[in-house]
């Protein structure tokens, strides 16, 4: 095995597969392109990883600040510097010795501002469009206004108020017609183009020539007589004659403007007088393939899937080979070219059919990079893939993925809930309970944030899904007799009560193991939650939908429409769970916030040792290449805010107090408004852990107040109690902000924070740096977020995407290079404010793994027990072996006498090793003689606080 970047070789193509050792996630933006990031690559080289792992790379929305909402996958973004600037990246990056991962974005679009080629084409063209089977929309949903029209909820007030205000206007320039809506313009259907021409040909003065009259009329009878848009006879060869045939009518009409100024004037009459009046331009406005609405109002009529809930992201078929084609071309030549050399995939469970996408993915690419690669044979697979998919506690991966493993958010939530002590669940609760008021569980929770969510936020989709599942009983006598509201109800409770985030059956057929257990564990509990209603539904609706969801069909006719509708329920319950759990129940339960991370389950409190270690030793078997991640682009805290956060789990009587303490004046600064206290307690409870969690360990607040109100304005927004982003509520939310400031400037409060910050803080750095090293060693492929090898103390995006001051991360890793070893380490402990300690234990250990690529890369895990203070593990490859020594709830154990646990503090506690020898630690350059395979804790750590054995 090797992480050595592939060489060209013939044609460009690389003679190896490349599996990268380590990865460094970069955000990519205009402020910060391919030529900003080619700058840091030596120093990223001398860090010691493998991979420099980029975010979106491709033609989004332009200003885009983060790059997933791409516009065309065929194109490498221009605001980074295209292509060219790529393969200057690139070129760079292998002179260095490093591979490059870029994240793709398979499961939809950017269709904001006009900016998506492929959309507005749609928009223009409807059904015809060369474009139309690129997205999924529904173009015969029930409501028959709007069969063959694509729903656009753009509007900021009805439909009716927008029009009769003119705040939509046609216009024309260079033989384009649009419908302009302040800064957004919207193309018109060729077909009325046809009825703007009649309305310029009545504005033609007399004196206008014969042939100048002949070539208006004939452009306009040409325009009306294109076949509508809705005819289902058109073939794709129609569909591009129809495009070209457009290209040439526009071509003449421009020829006509510029010749014949008469026309021009005639024009701008037609338009003057169709925007003077509101009813002939609705009429125009009604012949469009897509229909405006008020965007607050469309969300329950939307007939095009989405990304999620935003409108401005439009969900692709990429089950359609030629989508699936188009949208890695450029991706495929990248990687014959060398210029990339793995994927990481995001939202990988929005798609159809995300394993016979996996196996498509891999076929392309072995024909890109000239491997021979037989998808039935199986094998090594041809390219490095990571798939972003969130696991359920006792849910695994599928084996049949043609994957590498995930992008690492399981990892994230094992590691993080070591740092948290179970033992005092109770107590926190308690707390908690006493503060907010809340009784709920976070299992209550999320049952509510997901009906809220299909109700609210993505009630279009579960209307679609509904009518398909109506169109389905129609054709069983047994079923054909249910409402489509019983069905509504229905669908609703089953995916509120769905255990996991999808199930993964397949066209062909087949489907994961177990797929079906969860099916119906989700219709039981839906059962059972209807009897808690007091029964309002048949449970045979139930019934019927489970037979539907498990393909058990009456009949081979009905076969194939029971799969179709079960895999599209699957797209819809993972959107579902991410946004009732993610963007809303994490915000509405904040017992303990480090637990509230992308891919944990706030119910579960900590995660005991042994759990670690078996889920690490069954990545090693199965997944040795996923990646492992502390921090990321889509992560609710950065991975040292959530370590310090874990610190109150220790503490839940100074945390009480403090708690205690300040609910009297909170309650002097909140405000009392028509739904309830302005903050609300749970809004309180959450600022003063994210306080805690984030406050600077270098003491300086400047921005703090500012970071946190804006924190807060998002978090409350998710939780949709008081305020929402679809609602927002001004008042509530002035009040939170004045809140929050003046909180934070309440000089009491602020020497109460500092001072429980200074209680907390060495803690909450040992547990930083223990995940720190703890990732750096584990089976996979450790990401670091840019900056983490540092301080990570951001919140929640764009929090979490502030720039990153790299000189001087430059000038602190040229010290360690030039000073590393024990007494260095001793004074960065010291000053460990700073973040240069973590900084030398995130380049010791990487440099460890550039010196042993075996070791980290293929080495078997082995479990150390040395008690329920130490997370302890050895990886071992032939002679190989290397010892990871990590410290928890160090807070517990040194009883708050020293801030850090050294030397004696340990007692009598034996590390058991695997083998002995002379082993040094690579953190601080220390030596020690093994015999017997024992060595006391208090002598490994005595100098340091944490230690990488590795046998010399």
């Amino acid at each position: 095995m090797t992480s050595t970047v592939p060489q060209a070789g013939a044609k460009g193509r690389p003679t190896s597969a490349h599996l990268p050792s380590s990865t460094y996630r970069l955000q990519l933006n205009r402020d910060f392109d391919f030529a900003d990031a080619r700058k840091i690559l030596p120093y990223l080289a001398r860090l010691g990883v493998s991979d420099v792992y980029l975010s979106p790379i491709w033609a989004s929305t332009p200003g885009s600040p983060h790059g997933y909402d791409v516009t065309d996958h065929s194109v490498v973004n221009p605001e980074l510097g295209g292509l060219e600037g790529l393969k200057k990246f690139s070129a760079r990056a292998r002179e260095l010795g490093l591979g490059i991962v870029v994240d793709f974005v398979p499961n939809h679009m950017g269709i904001q501002g006009g900016h998506n080629p492929y959309w507005e084409d749609v928009l223009m063209h409807g059904q015809a469009s060369r474009y139309a089977h690129f997205f999924d929309i529904s173009w015969q949903p029930l409501k028959r206004a709007l069969e063959g029209k694509v729903l656009l909820p753009v509007l900021g007030d009805q439909y009716g108020r927008v029009l009769e205000n003119g705040e939509l206007r046609l216009e024309h320039a260079g033989g384009q017609f649009r419908l302009r809506y302040w800064e957004r313009t919207l193309p018109l259907s060729p077909r009325s183009i046809g009825l703007v021409l009649e309305a310029v040909r009545a504005h033609l003065p007399a004196a206008a020539s014969e042939g100048v009259q002949a070539e208006l009329a004939s452009l306009s009878r040409s325009m009306a007589s294109l076949p509508r848009s809705t005819s289902e006879a058109l073939t794709d060869g129609d569909r591009m004659e129809r495009a070209q045939e457009l290209q040439v009518m526009t071509r003449r009409l421009r020829t006509l403007l510029d010749t014949s100024a008469g026309v021009q004037a005639a024009l701008d009459a037609a338009l003057e007088a169709l925007n003077a009046d509101p009813a002939q331009l609705d009429l125009l406005i009604t012949e469009q393939n897509y229909r405006l609405a008020f965007w607050k109002v469309a969300a329950e009529e939307i007939n095009y899937r989405r990304f999620f809930d935003i409108n401005d992201l439009a969900a692709l078929r990429m089950e359609d080979p030629r989508v699936f084609a188009w949208a890695h071309t450029t991706l495929f030549e990248l990687l014959r070219d060398g210029i990339i050399h793995g994927v990481r995939l995001d939202h990988t469970d929005g798609l159809y059919d995300p394993a016979g996408y996996f196996r498509a993915l891999q076929t392309g690419a072995a024909g890109a990079l000239g491997v021979d690669w037989d998808p039935e044979a199986g094998g090594p697979l041809p390219l490095y893939v990571v798939a972003e998919k969130i696991l359920e506690p006792g849910e695994y991966l599928p084996n049949g993925w043609a994957v590498y493993g995930t992008t690492g958010y399981d990892f994230l939530a094992e590691l993080n809930g070591v740092f948290v002590d179970a033992s005092n669940q109770e107590e926190i609760s308690a707390v908690y309970r006493r503060f907010t008021g809340d009784r709920l569980s976070y299992g209550d929770h999320l049952y509510r944030g997901k009906q809220l969510i299909q109700r609210v936020s993505l009630p279009g989709e579960v209307n679609v899904l509904t009518e398909s599942l109506e169109r389905l009983g129609e054709l069983d006598l047994r079923s054909r007799d249910f409402t489509l509201s019983a069905l509504r109800h229905a669908v609703r409770e089953v995916i509120a009560t769905f255990p996991v985030y999808r199930t993964y059956l397949r066209a062909n057929g087949d489907r994961e193991p177990g797929d079906n257990a969860k099916i119906a564990r989700a219709v039981r509990d839906a059962k059972i939650q209807n009897r808690r209603e007091g029964g309002p539904l048949d449970p045979s609706v139930f019934d019927y939908l489970e037979s539907v969801l498990t393909v058990n069909a009456p009949s081979e006719a009905t076969r194939d429409a029971y799969a179709d509708f079960a895999l599209s329920f699957q797209q819809l319950t993972g959107p579902v769970t991410a946004k009732g759990a993610e963007d809303t129940a994490f915000y509405r339960y904040a017992r303990l916030l480090s637990l509230n991370e992308v891919g944990g389950d706030p119910a579960h409190f900590g995660t005991r040792l042994k759990d670690f270690h078996q889920a690490a030793g069954e990545r090693a078997r199965r997944w040795p290449h996923a990646m492992l991640s502390g921090s990321t682009h889509d992560t609710k805290r950065g991975e040292d805010t959530r370590a310090r956060i874990s610190v109150i789990s220790e503490l839940p009587q100074a945390w009480g107090a403090f708690v205690r303490r300040w609910a009297a004046p909170i309650l002097k600064l909140s405000q009392e408004q028509e739904l309830g206290l302005a903050p609300s307690p749970l809004d309180a409870y959450v600022l003063l852990q994210t306080a805690l969690g984030a406050y600077p360990l270098d003491g300086n607040l400047n921005g703090f107040a500012d970071r946190l109100s804006a924190y807060m304005l998002k978090a409350s927004r998710e939780a949709k109690l008081r305020t929402s982003w679809a609602a927002p509520d001004e008042e509530y939310e002035a009040a939170l902000d004045s809140f929050v400031r003046g909180l934070m400037a309440d000089s009491g409060f602020a020497a109460a924070l500092r001072d429980l910050h200074v209680l907390v803080s060495p803690y909450g750095a040992q547990n930083g740096l223990s995940a720190t090293l703890a990732r750096l060693t584990a089976p996979g492929v450790p990401d670091t977020y840019q900056g983490s090898e540092g301080w990570n103390q951001s919140l929640v995006d764009p929090d979490n995407r502030r720039p990153v001051d790299y000189p001087a991360l430059t000038r602190r890793l040229t010290r360690l290079e030039k000073t590393a070893g024990l007494p260095h380490a001793r004074r960065l402990l010291d000053r460990y404010e700073d973040g240069g300690v973590k900084t030398l234990v995130t380049w010791a250990a990487l440099q460890a793994r550039v010196a042993h690529p075996e070791l980290f890369g293929a080495g078997t895990y082995r479990p150390i027990d040395a008690g329920r203070h130490l997370l302890a593990f050895a990886r071992e490859h032939g002679d190989e072996l290397a010892v990871t020594v990590a410290p928890r709830l160090t807070l517990t154990l040194t009883r708050q006498a020293v801030p850090w646990a050294l030397g004696g503090t340990w007692g009598t506690r034996q590390l058991t090793l695997p083998g002995s020898g002379t082993f040094e630690n690579v953190l601080t350059g220390e030596r020690f003689q093994v015999r017997g395979g024992r060595i006391p804790v208090a002598k490994v750590l005595e100098e340091f606080p944490l230690a990488l054995l590795i046998r010399r």
